[in-house]
C-alpha cells in the first residue's frame, strides 16, 4: 500500500459522505477518489458537492486499490455480490458497516482479498471522529497502517480485536446519538425554566463542548504533561473527579444529580449501551 492509491467509496450516505468530505479536507485530491452511486439524481449531487467522479459500484471498484464499503448492513450481501467479480487483485477492502464481520465480507470477495473492518462515527464531519479498526482475513500490519493513515486526518484511531467491535459500535459508533439525546433534553429543561430556546441551546452546547475538552485535553492536578486522563489515556482528568469538582456540598448540582439517580439514569445508560451491542451482534448474524 505504498503511495497515494485510488479510493472508491461504495455507499455515499450519511457516513460515507462524511468520510468522503473529511478525506478531501485532509488533502486527498478528487481525482484520487471515486464515489459509487446508481441513482442519477444523487450521483449529480455528489459530483457537484465534492467534485469527484461518480460511477456505479462495479465500475468504481474496478479502478480502485482501496474500496470502502459504507453501505447499510442489510444491503451488504447484495452489494458484495454485485462487486465481487470487479475487485482488483491486491485491493484492500475496508468495511465500515455496523455488525458485519470481516469474515462475512472476505467470504464474498475474491480469494486472498485483504479486509479491514472499521467502526467510526459521524463526528467525521468535523474531523473529530473516533475510529476503531481490526484486521480481517488477508490483512496484515501494512493494511492496518494504510487505513490508519486514511482515517487519522479526520479524528482519532485505535486498533482493537474484532471481538471488541460490537462493544465499540455500542459505545462510540452510536455514542453521538446518546449525547445529542441528553443535550436535547437539557435544552428542553432550559425552555421549561423560561429561557428562550436559542439561548438554552447556546448555553447547553457550549457547556457540552467545554466539558468534552476538559475530559480530553485539560491536565489534571500535578499533571505536567497530560499523563492521567480517562483510564490513563492521557490528557484531562477522570470524569468522576471533574463531576466532584462541580458538586458543592448542599448545592444545586448535588440536588440535580440526586434526581438523576432517582430516575435511574446511570442504569438506563448501561442498559442502552448493552442493547446497542446486542443489536450489533444481531446484525452480524443476519
Amino acid at each position: 500500500m505504498q503511495g497515494r492509491s485510488v479510493l472508491a467509496i461504495v455507499g455515499v450516505g450519511r457516513l460515507g459522505g462524511a468520510l468522503l468530505s473529511g478525506l478531501l479536507r485532509a488533502g486527498r485530491t478528487p481525482s484520487d477518489v471515486l464515489a459509487a452511486e446508481r441513482d442519477e439524481r444523487r450521483a449529480a449531487e455528489i459530483a457537484a458537492s465534492f467534485g469527484v467522479k461518480v460511477v456505479d459500484p462495479p465500475a468504481a471498484v474496478a479502478e480502485a486499490e482501496v474500496v470502502v464499503l459504507a453501505v447499510k448492513p442489510q444491503d451488504m450481501g447484495s452489494v458484495l455480490a454485485e462487486i465481487r467479480d470487479h475487485v482488483r487483485p491486491g485491493a484492500l477492502v475496508v468495511s465500515v458497516a455496523a455488525g458485519v464481520t470481516s469474515t462475512f465480507v472476505a467470504e464474498r470477495m475474491p480469494p486472498g482479498t485483504a479486509v479491514v473492518r472499521v467502526m467510526t462515527n459521524t463526528p467525521l464531519l468535523v474531523d473529530e471522529a473516533m475510529s476503531a479498526l481490526c484486521a480481517g482475513p488477508g490483512a496484515g500490519d501494512e493494511h492496518l497502517a494504510a487505513v490508519e493513515e486514511m482515517l487519522r486526518p479526520v479524528g482519532r484511531v485505535v486498533r482493537v480485536s474484532e471481538a471488541q467491535l460490537d462493544a465499540v459500535t455500542a459505545l462510540s459508533g452510536s455514542g453521538p446519538a446518546y449525547f445529542f439525546y441528553l443535550i436535547e433534553a437539557m435544552i428542553e429543561g432550559g425552555v421549561l425554566l423560561g429561557l428562550p430556546r436559542a439561548l438554552a441551546a447556546e448555553l447547553v452546547v457550549q457547556t457540552a463542548a467545554g466539558s468534552a475538552r476538559m475530559l480530553r485535553d485539560a491536565p489534571g492536578p500535578g499533571d505536567a504533561g497530560g499523563v492521567g486522563g480517562v483510564g490513563g489515556a492521557g490528557g484531562g482528568e477522570h470524569p468522576s473527579l471533574l463531576r466532584e469538582a462541580v458538586t458543592s456540598p448542599g448545592g444545586t448540582t448535588i440536588a440535580a444529580l440526586r434526581q438523576l439517580d432517582r430516575g435511574g439514569v446511570r442504569a438506563a445508560v448501561l442498559d442502552a449501551v448493552e442493547a446497542a451491542c446486542a443489536r450489533s451482534r444481531e446484525l452480524g448474524a443476519s
